[in-house]
């Protein structure tokens, strides 16, 4: 019977549609995730694909190794002498294209020396350009005063509590303990992680269309009065079609989750999987202390987790309605709807927005957040709590579903 109702799914022109525009996604995430690197050769021109991304990856291993404060003083000293060259004092676009050409090998630190040395929420491209060797102590520093700073300068707001105060300053204290990090090129994850809540998102989308349809389709069909009539029609035919659902969707999601990475990371290397995320521009001001191989499974099952949560309850609104075209506008509504809303001068609902499930699908933008959560006079960030609350929910949600159908009226 399951094996039928997979059938049923895989037949729908519908269904063929759909993978046709997943294929289409995976094609195009793929080569933005790869034509977002480039290397700039001599002339000034920008060169793209595996060569270049090769020759880049090059120029940045030289500056592989711990990043201690001499290295850091290195970079500055060496930005320095760059913009002291005639090239470097020169406004052409032509010659600013060499002069970026001849510092992308210590570009990602370049990006580093701005979150550092820029206030909590401000970014100057340009602040490094204007450091002395000799500030390369406070590089490490600079991210627990600014962070102490800030809290101090937004107290009047109210953003955190006594304890989440004292939380993010205790895990800045640990990333300011594990000094000095260790930095190596790392762009194929950097790269994977700017496009996976892409690919994630728009999978998801997808697949509402699908599953909006498993069940409704009976009623569109008029087909309702022979299903429900039938032996095990409010039972194990009930069953498998779920099971089928929750089969196909978990089987798509995954494959396209893992030719993403996986061609993504053949074209990069997987290089720098065991870096801090804080190893990066994105995740400099994190307080999450993970690597990021550890942030890719989080990107994997979160994803998972959101998308199984969200089309369950697209199911179960198709239950409800007996309609496909209400069901399919419920992943809409909880992906646009914090963007709608903004950030609320009301405590409550931002921290209803920190936990919505649209963060599950966008975990590399989540992590960079403050979104934190007392519970049990324990604080966490919001990636410590939706896990397991939107597991659990998905879960429940199945036996919801279950029940819903095997009650429904047949005509």
């Amino acid at each position: 019977m399951l094996y039928y109702e997979l059938k049923k799914i895989w037949v729908k022109p519908g269904t063929k549609i759909v993978l046709l525009i997943l294929a289409i996604t995976l094609v195009l995430s793929c080569y933005f995730a790869i034509h977002g690197v480039y290397y700039v050769n001599e002339n000034g021109e920008n060169e793209y694909g595996i060569e270049a991304i090769h020759k880049l990856k090059a120029a940045k291993k030289e500056w592989a190794g711990l990043l201690t404060e001499e290295v850091i003083a290195e970079v500055i000293a060496e930005n320095n002498r760059i913009n002291d060259t005639e090239m470097g004092r020169s406004e052409t676009v032509h010659d600013s294209n060499i002069v970026f050409g001849w510092k992308q090998g210590f570009y990602d630190i370049r990006w580093m020396l701005v979150r550092s040395f820029c206030k909590f929420r401000e970014s100057d491209y340009y602040v490094p350009d204007s450091l002395a060797p000799e500030d390369a102590r406070f590089f490490y520093g600079n991210r627990l005063l600014h962070l102490q700073e800030w809290l101090e300068e937004d107290a009047q707001q109210n953003l955190f509590t006594e304890a989440e105060q004292d939380f993010l300053i205790r895990r800045y204290q640990d990333l300011e303990a594990q000094a000095p990090l260790y930095y190596d090129y790392a762009d194929g994850w950097n790269q994977l992680f700017e496009w996976a809540a892409t690919v994630i998102m728009l999978t998801m989308l997808t697949l509402n269309f699908v599953v909006a349809g498993i069940f409704s389709g009976e009623f569109s069909y008029k087909a309702d009065s022979v299903f429900y009539a039938s032996c095990h029609g409010r039972g194990k035919a009930v069953a498998a079609k779920l099971e089928a659902g929750l089969l196909f969707v978990t089987l798509i999601y995954f494959v396209m989750m893992l030719l993403y990475s996986g061609i993504v990371l053949a074209v990069f290397g997987t290089d720098g999987a065991g870096l801090p995320i804080q190893m990066s521009n994105v995740g400099w001001k994190s307080f999450y202390i993970i690597t990021n191989w550890q942030e890719y499974l989080l990107i994997l099952f979160c994803g998972y987790i959101g998308t199984l949560f969200i089309l369950s309850l697209t199911i179960l609104v198709s239950a409800r309605t007996k309609s496909s075209v209400i069901a399919v506008t419920i992943p809409f509504i909880l992906l646009f709807m914090p963007s709608f809303i903004g950030r609320s001068s009301l405590e409550m609902v931002d921290k209803i927005l920190g936990i919505l499930p649209d963060r599950l699908l966008d975990v590399n933008q989540t992590l960079s957040r403050f979104s934190l959560y007392q519970i049990g006079g324990e604080v966490m960030g919001s990636l410590h709590v939706m896990p397991a609350l939107y597991g659990s929910l998905a879960l429940l949600l199945i036996p919801m579903i279950y029940q819903v159908y095997r009650r429904l009226s047949a005509g």
